[in-house]
This record gives structure tokens, C-alpha cells and sequence, in this order.
């Protein structure tokens, strides 16, 4: 790649309450809160820590009414405390009419394509004719325009979030569990938001999977190219997970694509606080953005016969493994390389291939040790995660030494059931929050094990996935 000439996609600008995205405006960091939406104060709690931590928006799960109305107060008090609000998001799905109501309270209201008209899923194929295909878009458009001209009213900006494991039924059954037809989930609505005149949108298509994350993000800018659309893009790898594996699959997918100059807006997904998200996101987003960073000046790669090489004197360890990852994702896939070679004389050898092992991994290049895909937690989170996260991680890890096929597996981790099955997307098995204290256990998107209590649910889960496995 051509560093210097290295530049950004250029976009509108989408206006969020103080922050505008897009266009010529810097990439803005969020997040999302964790905490319980009508726990009010713990919520502005939350919220000044993300302020502090360097969050420029700010997302908030709202199930329905009750949530709007404690949205109303959190942004009520951000407003007291500091003369305006950092920009907050209601997060709505299933519930057309708490979009329109949360519409005239936040900046910006994200709806998921895949369950905004359409009903739950249900996994079920439907043969629709062109006609019945043609009246569901009718009803899309009927019910759309309603929220955007709410939106209009009061200058509230919309996010179009498409989930790899939450299309519609409707959509899966004509276009199937693919890049395609995730596309075709959102530029449904942006259809009919350019036929109103509503411009004050941004994209996401996110996935667990790195490299479905970003070939849908491709294949959506080259048709919204075709369709003279060049709406701001949200740019995050869901249920990356947490620690250093977290940190690395979110970078290989963000990496990716703002390598490319695509992205305005980022998120990292990860099963932690949400303040620790943030300096995650900032050290992606600088690493590509600063002509001045270690990508211009310090880091070296090559690839040949395979094999990527990278090499660089970044001295601090996290911010040495957030560059290679965000750097060779991209080349083991363009490279169809299976090998990746890292150099760097601040440490070890076993440190380096190691770190190389995971790289390779977060890509999909490879697997070595069992996979986890787990949500970053939300208001709707049935459990505590992260414990939760670390005692499944360790049990996994034991059995590991007398099951070595564990370690061929990915296994989704979800607080709630709307995080699961669905968005477990493309992960052998599940460990899904059913009630306070219940666990479903599920084989891809089949439950096998429904309301067992959450004590027993990882061993239950190990012993099934073994006596099946052989």
C-alpha cells in the first residue's frame, strides 16, 4: 500500500445533536453503556466515566417506554451537570412505536433492519412470491417514514444496525445467511430514506466473523457507489470478546476496512466495562489516522509465497499488538496467506509467535485453541458477564487437555435472548441467559438445554458437546 496517498471514503456528514460524522470530520469513538437504563443514576454514573474516557457518543438499551422515559432523564441530568449531553442512542428492537417515542428524546436511535416490521425469527424459510415480496416493502416504507419524520421534527440522527446473526427471516429466505443479503437488509431502508430526503443516517454491518464483516462492508459501499448513496459507516466487530482476544479480532476487522478509508465512526465491542473500550478504539483509529504514527515511520511488512512478514520497534506490548493485528488481517486475506511472521526486538520469540497464532486466528486463518464469541453486555444482560466469561474460559481450557477437539470449536457467550441464539451468527454452540439464574444451552441456533440453572450450565454444556463429538 501507498501510505502517502492514503485517504479517507468520502461521505455526507450525519449531524448527531454537538457531533457530526462523515465527510471531512475526524472518526468518532463510542460505546455503550452496560448498566441497567433505568438505573438512572448509575446510568449518568457510567456516562461521565465514558465522557471522561474519551466516548463521543454513547449508546443505551431501550426496550420499551418505561426505558425512553429514564433515557429522558439520564439525558436530563448529563444536560444539568454540563450545559449539553454527549450525544446518547437509544437502542430499540422489536418495537417500532419505542423508536418513534425514544426519537424525540435522544440524538440518534439505532433499529435493527432484521426485526424493526419484521417479526421475531423464527428460522423458518418462507416462499414468497414477487408480489408478497413487494407489499412486505410496501410496509417497510409505510412504517419508516412514520419514524423519519419524527426524526425530522426534532433533528434526531438514525443508525441502521445490521447484526450477521439477527436478518429477518424475510430476508434469509430469499437471500440467505449472506453478505448479500445483509446488504440488502439495510439498503431496503436506505431506499426509502433517500426517496423522503432524510440524510441524517449512518450504516452499520457487523459480525463475530472478521472477514464477513468486512467483505459485507465492501460489497455495501460498492452498492451504495452504484445506487449514488455515500451514507457515513459505523465500523465494529460484535461479540469480539474480551481481553488481548477481544482486542485483536476487533482490530483485524476495524483495521481492515479503515486501511482501506472506510469507516467514520468506530465501536469495540468488547465484554468489558464499557470505558475500556475507548482506548482500545482511540489506538486503532490513531494508528491509521496519524501521519506521524508508527504505520509511516516505524512498521514494516512484506508479504511473499504465503508468508506476511511484519516488523516494528513499537516498545508497548498493547499497542504493538493492536498494530499488527490491524495491519496483516487485511494482508493474510489479500495474500491468501497462511503464515505470519512478527519481528520486533522489544520481546521474546515465544511472545511473538504466540501473538502470531492469535493474529491468524481472529482472522480465520486458522484455529488452535476454542473460540469465544461473547456479547459486550448491555441493560438487557441476564448474568455477570464477565465472571461469567472467565469461568467458562477456564472450564473449556481444562477440558481441553483431555478433548483436544474443543479447540476446533467456537462457542457463543450471550447476556439475553435477543443476543441469542441469532447473533451467535456462525458459532458451534451456546451458552445464552435465559432469567435471572437460567441458562439455555444451544447447538447453533437449536436449543438443547432450556432454563437450566446457570451453576451447572458449563459443565452441562462440556458433557454434551463431548458425547456428541466422540
Amino acid at each position: 500500500m501507498d501510505f502517502a496517498n492514503y485517504t479517507r471514503r468520502k461521505t455526507s456528514t450525519t449531524r448527531v445533536g454537538s457531533v457530526c460524522i462523515g465527510s471531512d470530520q475526524p472518526i468518532r469513538i463510542q460505546t455503550m453503556a452496560n448498566t441497567s437504563t433505568n438505573d438512572i443514576e448509575g446510568s449518568v454514573a457510567q456516562a461521565l466515566r465514558c465522557r471522561e474516557a474519551g466516548a463521543e457518543l454513547l449508546r443505551f438499551t431501550t426496550q420499551g417506554m418505561r426505558e425512553v422515559e429514564s433515557l429522558r432523564q439520564i439525558h436530563d441530568r448529563l444536560c444539568r451537570q454540563f450545559g449539553d449531553s454527549m450525544p446518547l442512542v437509544a437502542d430499540v428492537h422489536f418495537q417500532a412505536d419505542v423508536a418513534d417515542a425514544a426519537a424525540q428524546v435522544v440524538e440518534k436511535v439505532r433499529i435493527n433492519p432484521g426485526n424493526y416490521i419484521d417479526p421475531a425469527r423464527k428460522f423458518r424459510h418462507i416462499d414468497y412470491t414477487d408480489a408478497e415480496y413487494a407489499a412486505e416493502l410496501a410496509r417497510l416504507r409505510e412504517r419508516f417514514t412514520t419514524l423519519l419524520n419524527i426524526c425530522k421534527e426534532h433533528k434526531t440522527a438514525i443508525r441502521l444496525g445490521v447484526n450477521h446473526g439477527s436478518l429477518s427471516d424475510r430476508i434469509m429466505s430469499r437471500y440467505g445467511d449472506t453478505p448479500a443479503g445483509m446488504v440488502e437488509s439495510v439498503m431496503e431502508f436506505l431506499r426509502v430514506a433517500t426517496d423522503e430526503q432524510f440524510t441524517d443516517i449512518v450504516i452499520s454491518i457487523k459480525a463475530s466473523n472478521t472477514r464477513v464483516m468486512v467483505d459485507t462492508m465492501r460489497l455495501l459501499v460498492q452498492q451504495m457507489d452504484k445506487e449514488n448513496m455515500a451514507y457515513p459507516l459505523h465500523l465494529g466487530v460484535t461479540e469480539a470478546g474480551e481481553g488481548e482476544d477481544g482486542r485483536i479480532k476487533s482490530a483485524v476487522g476495524i483495521g481492515a476496512l479503515l486501511a482501506e478509508g472506510i469507516g467514520d465512526t468506530i465501536r469495540v465491542s468488547l465484554s468489558e466495562a464499557p470505558e475500556a473500550e475507548i482506548p482500545v478504539a482511540r489506538a486503532i483509529r490513531d494508528y491509521f489516522a496519524d501521519e506521524r504514527s508508527v504505520r509511516y515511520n516505524g512498521a514494516i511488512w512484506q508479504a511473499k509465497d504465503g508468508v506476511v512478514c511484519y516488523s516494528s520497534d513499537e516498545a508497548e506490548w498493547g499497542l504493538f499488538a493492536l498494530h499488527a493485528a490491524a495491519e496483516c488481517g487485511r494482508l493474510l486475506w489479500a495474500e491468501d496467506a497462511k503464515q505470519l511472521v512478527l519481528s520486533n526486538p522489544h520481546f521474546s520469540e515465544k511472545e511473538l509467535e504466540q501473538l502470531s497464532k492469535d493474529i491468524l486466528q481472529a482472522a480465520g486463518v486458522m484455529r488452535y485453541k476454542t473460540e469465544f464469541v461473547s456479547c459486550p453486555g448491555c441493560g438487557r444482560t441476564l448474568f455477570g458477564l464477565e465472571d461469567t466469561i472467565a469461568a467458562i474460559k477456564a472450564a473449556f481450557r481444562e477440558a481441553e487437555k483431555d478433548y483436544p477437539m474443543l479447540r476446533t470449536l467456537k462457542i457463543g457467550i450471550m447476556g439475553c435472548i435477543v443476543n441469542g441464539p441469532g447473533e451467535m451468527a456462525d458459532a458451534d454452540y451456546g451458552y445464552v441467559g435465559a432469567a435471572r439464574g437460567k441458562v439455555s444451552l444451544y447447538k447453533g441456533k437449536t436449543c438443547i438445554r432450556m432454563n437450566i440453572p446457570q451453576e451447572d450450565a458449563v459443565q452441562t454444556l462440556i458433557q454434551y458437546i463431548v458425547s456428541e463429538q466422540g
